[in-house]
């Protein structure tokens, strides 16, 4: 469309060879949400389901119904997005626009540098007030978006106003009083905020990692967990996935290669995870989905080791993961598990080379799993490899959010003390 080729309309149609052949530069820049996936059909992955007995239900009971959760019937609550203007804060107002979230009323909060923008969320224009200790008065959930020292700051304060926080940091993630929450996984655990008002939601490459590995501990346990992660720029947020748009201008016009967030080139490379290395040798990215999936799982002797590395991507986290069983299933049992989990799509066909990708990840709910086969260095059917991909910004931080949300709305309000 840039050089006049294309329609708009026509370039949504375009295969994606043209973008790569004709114009180097929105090919490597543009958000891609493509959906080109080919999925395996259902017919031939329902027999297996018997032998567990999940023919007509879905392999996580805790969370029955989680993928189509209405709250439209609900009161309306007053809600706050901390961290507004920032990537993951865009999506939420995003998701709570698509999911006809009950609202009553909608408060955006940023540092006072952004105070007194305006954003747009269905369709009105909102002023982005800026986050002060008041600011939780009249809030019945609090979304925190805005950087652990924030959420440190504000959200014990936004929790003894009786305000409930679902903070995005990792500021609460091990603490005790505060739940660590995947929907689809630990719904149950949102009680557990009771005291704290404060429910944690999990570092992004966890949630990613335990909405599919979660229904398969459900039939055969999980033993080990071996992860190595391909994570994108929208990790480390907006201004990360700028650069990488402005890396790739950069080389296109033979300029210098800006480097002001991670201090390197990041397009045609990658690099390990840009969090601090502990003694151990292991990064704290490595660390949190360690000991995160531990909580959430409620399985503190499960093994999981695990190695990140940012791959120049935009915003949809893959990951392969290597499992170990306590028994026997088959590539077809786990299949027909998966393709009934909830948050969960099935992209696994060999003959077209069809697995899950970024770009077909990219704005989608579910987490795309494929290459789904038998680990042949493990006793048969003991040991399974999975690669995935699922939008970080999306399920990997505001969805996942947003659902914990819905679920307390819809079933646990005695949380939502103002009301």
């Amino acid at each position: 469309r840039q050089t006049g080729l294309l329609s708009k309309e026509e370039e949504a149609r375009t295969p994606l060879h043209f973008h790569a052949s004709h114009d180097p530069l929105r090919y490597l820049s543009r958000h891609f949400t493509m959906n080109v996936t080919s999925v395996l059909g259902r017919r031939a992955i329902q027999a297996p389901l018997a032998r567990f007995g999940l023919a007509s239900r879905k392999a996580n009971s805790n969370t029955e119904g989680t993928r189509s959760l209405s709250t439209g019937a609900d009161k309306p609550v007053s809600i706050a997005i901390a961290g507004a203007t920032g990537a993951v804060g865009q999506e939420l107002l995003e998701l709570l626009a698509e999911r006809n979230f009950p609202l009553k009323n909608l408060k955006l909060l940023a540092s006072a540098r952004s105070a007194g923008k305006t954003m747009k969320f269905d369709g009105k224009d909102l002023t982005v007030e800026e986050l002060t200790e008041n600011s939780f008065d009249d809030v019945d959930i609090a979304f925190f978006s805005a950087g652990g020292s924030q959420s440190k700051k504000y959200g014990p304060i936004a929790g003894k106003a009786g305000c409930l926080v679902i903070d995005n940091s990792s500021a609460f993630r091990m603490a005790k009083d505060c739940p660590l929450v995947v929907p689809e996984v630990n719904a149950d655990h949102i009680p557990q905020a009771e005291d704290s008002m404060i429910i944690a939601n999990p570092n992004c490459s966890t949630i990613i990692m335990n909405t599919v590995v979660w229904p398969l501990h459900q039939v055969a346990e999980c033993k080990r967990v071996v992860v190595s992660t391909y994570q994108a720029a929208s990790g480390a947020g907006a201004q990360a996935m700028a650069e990488l748009e402005q890396q790739a201008k950069d080389w296109v016009q033979g300029d210098n290669i800006t480097q002001d967030i991670f201090g390197r080139q990041y397009i045609w490379n990658l690099f390990s995870h840009n969090s601090p290395i502990e003694d151990t040798g292991y990064n704290q990215e490595e660390m949190k989905m360690v000991l995160e999936t531990k909580k959430i799982f409620s399985e503190p002797d499960i093994a999981v080791t695990a190695t990140c590395v940012r791959v120049p991507v935009l915003r949809a986290h893959c990951e392969a993961i290597n499992i170990t069983l306590d028994k026997s299933i088959t590539e077809e049992e786990a299949k027909a598990i998966l393709s009934k989990s909830p948050g969960v799509e099935l992209v696994d066909n060999r003959d077209s080379n069809t697995f899950p990708e970024p770009l077909d990840a990219s704005g989608k709910d579910d987490i795309l799993v494929g290459r789904i086969r038998s680990d042949l260095s493990q006793p048969e059917g003991f040991g399974l490899e999975l690669f995935v991909a699922g939008d970080q910004i999306r399920k990997g931080a505001a969805l996942n959010a947003v659902q914990i949300a819905e679920e307390v709305i819809s079933n646990y309000p005695k949380l939502l003390k103002k009301l």
